[in-house]
């Protein structure tokens, strides 16, 4: 007997060791026992019923729940049955619970899994009172019911021993407290807020490596398939498995203009397929090129390559519209189909500050097509003009107008949708949504119209920019549904209502983000009363987003939001600006507070035929470890400086926004070093970063017994290769100026400048450079670099 004990106890001592030393940690979260969130059946269960509204059973686990029972109930007579059937069907329906993966401590997959659910003590001694003897029947279906059978016997017979092995410490989650804790069922299967109404979301990363990726589109075609287009002029395809082709399906880099530097509004900027590609089998393009030294936007035709579907044919281009562009920034850059089958363009005001051109501006006049929304038809084009125009176009038949106009009164709309509508009811099907980047104090999101006037350069969101015009009463202006002012963010990135099937607390949820703060947002409208209600985006704390293949941070740089083939929403965003920096991830937005039933959002997508290699995804965190210390940001954003510029902007002048958390001055600064200290060499350096980032930051150096810092001139990429080498890192994805990655305090000496590195140096003090402590610089120049795991001549996703 004692040696069955041990050898059992032994086998489950894993169990034992977590259920009686463990203390729990009480911040658990819903999840079933497939590490997946819970949802509503498709239809109402029929053994384990109060699980039929939000659980973790469909109606096939219901049943064979069902089936469990009455096997095991045959082993009891009518007063065994009817003393005994209550604890056991309760104890088996436990698998239904929201709650299963922490009843069954199964939340995480490299743990082992309770055999039974964990009970609370008083239930558990009631339990044993009463039915002590059913624990073996409870354990038949464990694997090895000969092993249990002596343990079973032993522990049935002492209540200590019993309750020792079914109890759950955690007095909020046991049965059957878990049913009745009012914080935990309060809200139960809706999206999570924090105490500031923020909803809680996760993410999952489903791409990286890229270089700024400003577009994400799906080819509709039932393959399940998406392209993703980068600034430089590279197209890639993705597989429904994350596996991308290694050729690309375009390669413009040769003709479109656009540079390292971070911030550059220039390049390629979108792509959009023909609605019925299967059959047309041709992609629009919009990207900035040069002729003959004037800078224009271009939008351009290309065919697929008969033979493969996955390439254009590059002698196919075809040139749909050009724009002269007066300035390198408010470029636009969007193209969309939509539900009427025309070709939407969308065309910034033509740069500059305050649209200065001419007695409006751009956008208020006409006879222009810069600061406007365009719709063409590009069908049935082959013999004749690259495009026709619709027949009810607005101002088809205004004198001095441009035809092609669809609405106007727009500053530089950075990423449009079109609402697919609700699955049951269709409601708000059409509806295209954009976010129009602001001037100096509102960014602002619109619905756009035929026809509509959206006040640029009158008005900056709700509020007035030219008072002369915003006061003319001819004006007639379409107000925006969402402005922000610029504490929240500075550089509107348009996003999508969500549509999809896997999450559907999210229905009807337009989110978007801020390129420059990095802030995710959401509106929801009011039906009734046509309002929309914000609530931010913030990433979920504690348990919330430990599933499986999930993540809580992200990097900063929202560029651009995408859907699927099956409407799942997604972003794209880097951790450095600049078009020729391998830092930008795709990220899919995932709730776990609940989710589909299973098998309603399934998915078989068509076969692809693949001509080249297939480079297969990994994931950032399955990286070497030294290269998983290149973490993105959290959403929670410090209240610190805003790193990097808003594309196409110049830098604001230094006490501008939000600065840099001081360090404490005088003693304990951790500057100097005392006597007596060992500390680091010379020639050492750290990356500072009010996030506490190890990949990323302002570049400090120590120098004969103190840290300080480097000036940022003529500090390249190779000086930023030394510093991230001397980390531990492969090389510099780029060097941010301008304090650009955080000012430092006025107690920290500036000790290097003109720092000139060959790329080959062992550190910075190697390099062609100044006196220590000698500079022309302040602070406002301290420079900073962010180091990763890729070098730049890595292709794909890394």
């Amino acid at each position: 007997m004692g040696w069955t004990f041990v050898s059992v106890t032994g086998r489950l001592g894993l169990f034992f060791k977590k259920l009686c030393c463990d203390a729990w940690r009480g911040c658990c979260h819903p999840q079933c026992l497939d590490y997946k969130p819970p949802f509503e059946p498709r239809k109402p269960l029929a053994f384990c019923k109060e699980y039929s509204k939000f659980g973790c059973c469909d109606l096939e686990k219901d049943e064979e729940i069902s089936l469990r029972f009455y096997t095991i109930m045959d082993n009891f007579d009518h007063s065994g049955y009817m003393t005994c059937a209550r604890y056991i069907r309760s104890i088996l329906c436990l698998e239904c619970s929201p709650y299963a993966a922490h009843l069954y401590d199964a939340e995480d997959a490299n743990t082992p899994m309770r055999t039974v659910p964990g009970l609370c003590g008083d239930y558990c001694s009631e339990y044993w009172q009463q039915c002590r003897y059913t624990l073996s029947l409870l354990l038949e279906d464990s694997g090895s019911p000969e092993q249990f059978a002596n343990l079973t016997a032993t522990i049935e017979e002492d209540r200590t021993m019993f309750c020792n092995f079914l109890e759950l410490k955690d007095k909020q989650y046991c049965y059957p407290n878990v049913l009745t804790n009012a914080a935990l069922n309060a809200n139960l299967g809706s999206v999570r807020e924090d105490p500031e109404g923020c909803l809680e979301l996760c993410l999952q990363e489903v791409a990286n490596g890229l270089r700024n990726p400003v577009a994400m589109i799906h080819a509709n075609d039932g393959t399940h398939r998406f392209l993703v287009a980068e600034q430089l002029g590279y197209v890639w395809v993705y597989l429904a498995n994350g596996s991308r082709i290694d050729r690309p399906f375009l390669n413009l880099t040769r003709a479109v203009l656009t540079s390292p530097w971070a911030g550059d509004e220039r390049g390629f900027l979108c792509i959009a397929l023909h609605p019925r590609f299967t059959v047309v089998r041709k992609a629009y393009v919009y990207y900035s090129v040069s002729v003959k030294k004037e800078e224009r936007i271009r939008i351009s035709e290309f065919t697929l390559l008969t033979h493969d579907d996955n390439q254009v044919d590059h002698s196919s281009e075809r040139t749909i519209l050009e724009v002269a562009e007066p300035a390198s920034n408010h470029n636009g850059g969007q193209l969309l189909f939509g539900h009427d089958g025309y070709l939407y363009i969308f065309i910034g005001d033509g740069g500059r500050a305050g649209d200065p051109f001419g007695k409006f501006g751009n956008a208020q006049n006409k006879s222009t097509l810069l600061g406007k929304v365009l719709r063409i038809d590009v069908d049935d084009n082959d013999d004749g003009a690259p495009y026709s125009l619709p027949s009810d176009n607005p101002f088809l038949r205004e004198n001095e107008a441009r035809p092609e106009i669809y609405a106007y009164g727009v500053r530089n709309m950075w990423r449009c949708s079109i609402d697919r509508g609700d699955r049951a009811t269709g409601r708000g099907e059409g509806r295209m949504f954009c976010g129009d980047v602001g001037q100096n104090k509102y960014e602002e999101v619109d619905i756009i119209v035929k026809g509509g006037n959206y006040g640029w350069r009158a008005k900056e969101g709700f509020s007035c920019y030219d008072r002369k015009l915003c006061q003319n009463s001819s004006l007639d202006d379409i107000l925006p549904i969402f402005a922000y002012p610029h504490k929240l963010g500075k550089s509107v990135t348009g996003g999508y209502v969500y549509r999809g099937c896997q999450m559907p607390n999210l229905n009807g949820l337009y989110i978007f983000g801020d390129f420059m703060s990095g802030r995710l947002m959401s509106l929801k409208e009011n039906v009734t009363s046509g309002e929309w209600q914000y609530n931010e985006v913030c990433m979920g704390r504690g348990q919330t987003c430990r599933f499986p293949k999930l993540i809580d941070s992200y990097f900063k740089y929202i560029i651009s939001f995408a859907e699927d083939e099956a409407g799942e929403l997604y972003f794209l965003a880097t951790g450095s600006p600049s078009a020729t920096a391998r830092a930008g991830v795709i990220y899919k937005i995932v709730d776990t507070s609940r989710r589909a039933a299973p098998g309603k959002c399934s998915i078989k997508p068509l076969p692809v035929k693949i001509k080249g290699k297939l480079i297969h995804f990994h994931p950032k965190e399955a990286r070497a470890p030294y290269c998983s210390q290149s973490p993105p940001l959290n959403t929670t954003l410090p209240k610190s400086r805003e790193d990097g510029l808003r594309l196409g902007e110049k830098p604001e002048r230094r006490g501008d926004g939000n600065q840099v958390h001081k360090r404490p001055r005088g003693r304990g600064n951790g500057h100097k070093r005392g006597r007596g200290e060992k500390g680091p060499r010379a020639g050492s350096v750290r990356l500072v970063s009010a996030e506490g980032l190890s990949s990323r930051g302002r570049v400090e150096i120590f120098i004969r017994g103190e840290w300080g810092t480097v000036c940022d001139d003529l500090f390249t990429s190779k000086a930023g290769g030394v510093v991230c080498r001397q980390l531990g890192f492969a090389g510099a994805l780029a060097v941010m100026k301008r304090a650009a990655l955080g000012e430092a305090d006025r107690s920290v000496r500036i000790l290097l400048d003109d720092v000139e590195c060959e790329g080959g140096e062992r550190s910075l003090l190697e390099c062609r450079r100044s006196r220590v402590g000698k500079h022309n610089c302040s602070h406002g120049e301290d420079v900073g670099v962010i180091c990763g795991c890729q070098s730049d001549s890595e292709d794909g996703n890394g």
